[in-house]
């Protein structure tokens, strides 16, 4: 666990490439994964940067991978899987088992020993050829699908609009010609051919149209043989189902009601050929009788992107019926065009999704490995110079990758990796992480990343977490149930089926098996504490029998006894946690109370206490004696004295034996006290008359002579010493211990003098310092700090305030300032922090609450009532709410709460978060982060 205290050592490096070598030298060590590069261009922009055009190129390709991917995915296929990124990386872009062209390399997988500007363009090469193809036939099958659209359209406008002329008597006829039509468009074109040509042309010539005429069905029930005709002009076409209202509306208003429109939903969709989207349309057809109304209608129809088409007069039956067949054999004719544009469509997307992934790792990996040639530096004709950080035992490796890369080449100059002399940058941080610590590594770097070589406080909270989860959450029952759930990821996480397809789960899934580990930690810590307040489901268990019995007539109110010795016996204590005797006792919640709160103000100075602690290994790791002698040595003094002091009551009021001390106070009925002096009830021991409720006599019977209201034989109440340790200091009501009130008003001064010390020592001997720098004259002192000899270790640091010191820019002032926030925080927050560990108490009687609440009201009230269909019922209503609220609800709030205490009243003490993570150039992060097509 040394390793995940303070991060790995890292060592800046400097990188000398010959420039014909520097792609390979690159390539190698991106599939090493173990350097991170500086940018040694901040100044260029992008399009400044020396491999411009090769990013350029392979964006081009990466814009072409994409439309593949949008076009396959079309005809529901998808990119063929290549197996994982390691043996592509492994085998320099050669997967093994993949299958093969005619001439022996793998499809999109060029030989491994080409360049990479042969590389690029033999992937531009085959690309460009492809995606002609595939446009080319974009673009025909667009041009066809519009033609055809108009030609269904056409049909439909003819067989619609000949529906509006007919007698009722043709009306059969007619919707069996619609029928025969609307296969045409139920055959979908996408989906292939439905029926034989021969089939729909004999059902499209079965129905005939009569030759006697029928009345005018738009003519009125009055017009007769011999009345005047009245001819009306007409105008059909196509428009979008959703224009129906407005482009009624538009007609109506703009011929003032003179245009009579009906209209007539196409049955099936028809595709738009730019979109692919089915779109639903309608046939209109408008009645009107002017010049001018036809012009506006035409306009409106025009603005609306409505379909005109001719249509022939009606009253022609032959010419409608031949200009119908010859639309039939148009469309059918389109249909089979359309049909095979597809299947040509559907071999190329087959061929290109077998090699899409090859491809787009190919494109993935040479813009990573340009990206990373752009941030080094040409200073010398033909060598190309760069700079980043190497995990410090894997430097060996990245040096045998470059001499490798340089001995097979066979280049004159040679290519190396030295470390850099010191000072270096700031150092990344990186630490070694496994299944288990992952989870807790990432709970601390979401607060923020520590500094390289900063005490982590991942390491702590790794058992710190789970261990305050399970005291908020503790119970046997819903402990045990979180536990088991935490073996379950655990198990199913091993039969999970791995690789990238594989992996590809929804964050919350993810989230839940990243944290397998620490979910089974805390319901194993929730059981443990369940034990200790001896909880299971809100029922005591009677593990080692009780040690307390009521008599047989006992009433409520009645005090419980000992089976067995006296109060104080060690052989009466309950072996371990809680005698379940409590959970039935009348006084159950005043007890427990007492002891969680107790408990929780104990563990929160705990971990407080061991923040500071970890400061001061800070300090002394980084060499800052200041901080050290500054600010950790009165920091701890102030805790110790004030709230160590509160810890030392708790334990010493647990340890005394208050029966024994009220005893001995006690006048007996003999006359005398415990230790054989005279006594009379309700008498002093100077004779003066006193109540029995006086507050005096218990203090003038006690022989310890403490002082106070009880003279040490009365348990105090601690909250208010602790108040009376600030407000009235000297004063103690109930002390437990001769001088208490001194001692007290002695740790109060000394934590009082710690505040000026935090407040003015360290500013004031950096401003000493600083003179005594400025007076020598130091030419050589360090441009980051004030106080010079931190040494070559604080640099590795990367540690503005490496000898306690701050930047030469800052004021006096702003020291001073920056001190008196901290040590305001530090003051303050001691005594919040310390109230804000209640909520351990305070989630942990919620929690207990809640579930004696669902047992007794869902529970216990329907066994009472003898029936078992109630029974069911209750223990139906149970488990819901046991799930919803305590097994889900309360699991989250839990975890909130504990992850709160970490962040703000633990971290806060030590942890300064503003490091940043080690992200080496890696070819398996850049292909594992891969889009999938």
């Amino acid at each position: 666990m040394a390793s995940w205290f303070r991060s790995e050592d890292m060592t800046y490096v400097s990188l000398i490439m010959n420039e014909d070598a520097a792609h390979s030298c690159i390539s190698d060590l991106g599939k090493l994964g173990v350097v991170q590069f500086t940018d040694l261009n901040p100044e260029l922009t992008p399009f400044q940067r020396r491999y411009v055009n090769f990013i350029k190129r392979i964006d081009e390709l990466e814009r072409k991978i994409k439309f593949f991917g949008e076009e396959i995915h079309k005809f529901g296929l998808h990119a063929a899987y290549q197996g994982e990124v390691g043996p592509f990386i492994d085998s320099g872009g050669v997967v093994p088992g993949a299958p093969a062209t005619a001439d022996g390399a793998q499809p999109g997988s060029p030989p491994a020993p080409r360049s990479g500007v042969q590389l690029l363009e033999t992937m531009e090469r085959d690309m460009e050829k492809e995606e002609q193809s595939l446009v080319e036939l974009n673009r025909y099958s667009e041009r066809l699908t519009a033609e055809y659209n108009e030609k269904v359209e056409f049909q439909e406008v003819l067989l619609k609009t000949r529906g509006f002329f007919v007698s009722q008597v043709q009306v059969s006829r007619l919707h069996e010609e619609e029928r025969v039509a609307g296969a045409y468009q139920a055959g979908d074109v996408e989906g292939g051919a439905k029926g034989s040509l021969a089939s729909l042309r004999a059902d499209a010539r079965g129905p005939q149209l009569d030759s006697p005429r029928e009345p005018h069905p738009l003519l009125g029930a009055g017009m007769r043989e011999g009345a005047p005709e009245i001819k009306f002009s007409y105008i059909a076409g196509v428009v979008n189902l959703d224009d129906r209202s407005r482009f009624e509306r538009q007609l109506f208003r703009s011929t003032r009601g003179n245009c009579y429109v009906r209209f007539s939903e196409i049955e099936q969709p028809l595709v738009d050929p730019s979109t692919g989207e089915a779109v639903p349309k309608l046939v209109f057809l408008v009645f009107f009788k002017s010049a001018a109304i036809e012009a506006k209608i035409k306009k409106i129809c025009d603005a609306f992107g409505a379909k005109r088409y001719p249509v022939p007069d009606m009253d022609d039956y032959n010419a409608v019926r031949q200009l119908m067949d010859e639309n039939y054999s148009d469309l059918h004719d389109a249909r089979l065009v359309l049909l095979k544009n597809r299947d040509a469509r559907i071999e190329l997307c087959t061929s290109l999704a077998a090699r899409l992934e090859i491809w787009n790792w190919v494109v993935l990996r040479e813009k990573a490995a340009y990206h990373a040639l752009n941030a080094f530096k040409p200073d010398v004709r033909g060598m190309l110079r760069g700079e980043g950080w190497v995990v410090s035992e894997a430097l060996p490796l990245a040096q045998a990758a470059v001499r490798r890369v340089h001995a097979n080449m066979g280049q004159g100059v040679p290519s190396y990796v030295e470390v850099m002399p010191q000072p270096w940058p700031t150092p990344p941080t990186f630490f070694k992480l496994n299944a288990f610590t992952v989870a807790y590594q990432e709970f601390v770097d979401t607060y923020g990343v520590p500094r390289y070589k900063e005490a982590n406080p991942a390491l702590f909270a790794a058992a710190t977490f789970p261990f305050l989860y399970g005291v908020m959450y503790g119970d046997i029952g819903h402990g045990f149930c979180l536990f088991l759930g935490g073996l379950f990821l655990i198990y199913s996480d091993s039969k999970r089926p791995k690789g990238r397809r594989a992996g590809k789960d929804d964050e919350m899934a993810g989230g839940m098996y990243l944290a397998r580990y620490m979910i089974t930690m805390m319901g194993f810590f929730s059981v443990y504490a369940g034990l200790v307040y001896n909880d299971w489901f809100s029922i005591a268990l009677d593990i080692f029998g009780t040690k307390y019995e009521w008599s047989e007539h006992a009433a409520k109110g009645d005090a419980a006894t000992l089976k067995e010795g006296s109060y104080g016996d060690p052989s009466q204590v309950y072996p371990f946690g809680m005698d379940p005797s409590w959970h039935v006792a009348e006084n159950e919640l005043l007890f427990y109370n007492s002891m969680k709160m107790k408990m929780s103000v104990i563990l929160g100075i705990l971990q407080m206490t061991m923040g500071i602690i970890l400061k001061a290994m800070n300090a002394k790791y980084f060499k800052q004696p200041l901080d050290f002698y500054l600010e950790f040595v009165p920091m701890i003094i102030f805790d110790g004295a004030l709230f160590g002091y509160m810890v030392l009551l708790i334990f010493m009021k647990w340890g005394i034996n208050w029966q024994e001390r009220m005893y001995m106070a006690t006048c007996l009925d003999t006359g005398f006290t415990p230790q054989g002096d005279a006594c009379v009830l309700g008498v002093s021991t100077t004779g003066e008359n006193l109540s029995s409720a006086s507050k005096y006599v218990a203090a003038e019977m006690c022989p310890l002579n403490y002082g106070g209201t009880g003279d040490g034989c009365q348990p105090p109440n601690l909250i208010t010493t602790l108040i009376n340790i600030a407000l009235a200091p000297g004063t103690v009501d109930d002390p437990m211990y001769k001088g208490q009130g001194g001692v007290q008003t002695f740790l109060l001064l000394v934590a009082f003098f710690c505040i000026p010390v935090l407040l003015f020592g360290k500013p004031y001997m950096l401003k000493k310092m600083e003179t005594q720098r400025h007076t020598r004259q130091d030419s050589f002192a360090s441009d980051s700090e004030l106080v010079p000899g931190a040494g070559a270790h604080a640099n590795n640091a990367g540690d503005a305030h490496a000898a306690g010191g701050h930047d030469d820019s800052h004021s006096f002032g702003e020291v001073i300032i920056h001190q008196a926030i901290e040590t305001i925080e530090f003051v303050l927050g001691m005594v919040s922090n310390t109230a804000s560990y209640l909520r351990l108490w305070a989630l942990s009687l919620a929690h207990t609450e809640l579930a004696t609440v669902f047992w007794e009201k869902a529970m216990l009230t329907t066994i009472e009532m003898n029936n078992p269909i109630a029974v069911f019922c209750g223990f139906a209503v149970f488990m819901s709410v046991t799930f919803g609220v305590l097994l889900c609800m309360d699991v989250l709030e839990c975890f909130l709460h504990a992850l709160r205490l970490h962040w703000v009243e633990f971290q806060n003490k030590f942890y300064k978060a503003d490091g940043y993570k080690f992200q080496p150039f890696s070819f398996h992060t850049v292909l594992e982060n891969a889009p999938i097509y």
